[in-house]
Order: structure tokens, then C-alpha cells, then sequence
């Protein structure tokens, strides 16, 4: 488990903070007239804002190469 959130820990912080996002952005802007799918509701900003904010912050995640190279170049 550990092991687990130190490889993914930028996603995990994103997630939270993309969700913050979302949320702010639907009590600020928003839609008025309610045919916004996204930002007429605010569950639906908040979620979107979180998957947003976890697929953005998990751009940054460096991966790491494996020892055992398929092609052979170590």
C-alpha cells in the first residue's frame, strides 16, 4: 500500500485539488440557465474537476525504466 501511494502521490493530490477546483469554478461561474451538462450542477463540476485535476497532476509522474529492458538495451 505504501509503495502504491508514493508511485502515484502527484495523481492523489491532484484528485482533491482538481475537485476544490471544479467546485469553486460552479460556485463562481457556473450556468445559470441550466443546460450546462458540467457546470449546472455541482456534483458534477466537483467530479469533473477531480478526474481533470488527477489526469493533469499525473502528467508530471516521472516513470521510472525497468533493470530488465525487452529490446536488450540496458
Amino acid at each position: 500500500m505504501n509503495t502504491f501511494i508514493r508511485k502515484n502521490l502527484l495523481t492523489i493530490i491532484g484528485i482533491p485539488l482538481g475537485a476544490i477546483a471544479g467546485f469553486l469554478y460552479w460556485k463562481f461561474v457556473g450556468c445559470n440557465t441550466g443546460t450546462c451538462a458540467i457546470t449546472s450542477n455541482p456534483i458534477n463540476s466537483t467530479l469533473y474537476g477531480s478526474v481533470m485535476g488527477g489526469l493533469v497532476f499525473s502528467i508530471f509522474k516521472k516513470d521510472k525504466k525497468e533493470k530488465n529492458d525487452i529490446s536488450g538495451n540496458n
